[in-house]
């Protein structure tokens, strides 16, 4: 059936495919009220190493030359990141920071790839934080970031490496003003709309094939079993 063909049948039956419409909308209307609106917030760390570098000098008498931290980057900013994304990410940290799998709060940390141990992200650490609260959000991404600071530390401590070799922690984007996320109660409300419009054009065609088989039995009265003539009682009924 073409597209014209099937306008002529929703006009036709305007009287289910109005009300089906309008049925649509308010089921649409009251997904999009029912599910949460959800706000995000995001902070940006970079790990640097010191202005000395990353080494002590063999002759305290001449020590290292000073290099701007943003200038001085290696591979090895970029393990460390990956390192805190994984240590961050495990089930046992994300506990530890207040986080439950019942709960309305979640975060997600990663060094810019969506593999946790790649060194294409580079030397940065990406945090989102996700809550139906505007504050836990911001509160959750604020927690993390604290969090990833005092791994670091531990982690380079525990390789007894010297504190003034230390990779630092900065922050080049401080945790966000929470912005709400309207996506998933749009995608919901869309498919319950689509839904009922499909609904309602089901129902429309289901009457129309209903209404034409009835017209089709009243112009062609069915034959008698025996195979003879139909009497002509039989014939106005």
């Amino acid at each position: 059936m073409d597209f014209w063909g099937t306008v002529l049948i929703v006009l036709r039956r305007w009287y289910v495919a109005l009300p089906a419409f309008l049925l649509s909308i308010g089921a649409a209307a009251g997904v999009y009220s029912s599910i949460p609106t959800l706000y995000v917030s995001n902070a940006v760390l970079v790990l640097t190493i010191p202005p000395t570098g990353g080494s002590l000098p063999s002759d305290p008498g001449r020590p290292n030359g000073l290099t701007n931290p943003l200038l001085n980057f290696d591979w090895g900013l970029s393990m460390s990141a990956s390192i805190l994304v994984q240590v961050i990410s495990a089930p046992e940290t994300v506990e530890s920071l207040g986080v439950r799998p019942e709960g309305d709060t979640t975060f997600t940390v990663t060094n810019g790839s969506t593999n946790p141990e790649s060194l294409d992200g580079g030397p940065f650490v990406y945090i989102e934080g996700t809550s139906r609260s505007p504050s836990e959000a911001r509160d959750i991404v604020t927690r993390v970031r604290d969090r990833a600071r005092i791994e670091l530390a531990v982690r380079q401590r525990q390789l007894n490496a010297p504190p003034a070799t230390y990779i630092t922690m900065n922050e080049m984007v401080p945790p966000t003003e929470p912005q709400p996320q309207r996506t998933g109660k749009t995608r919901g409300a869309a498919a319950a709309l689509l839904l009922g419009v499909l609904a309602g054009l089901a129902a429309v065609f289901s009457l129309e094939s209903f209404l034409d088989a009835r017209r089709r039995r009243g112009r062609v009265p069915p034959a008698p079993a025996s195979g003879l003539p139909a009497e002509p009682s039989l014939l106005r009924r």
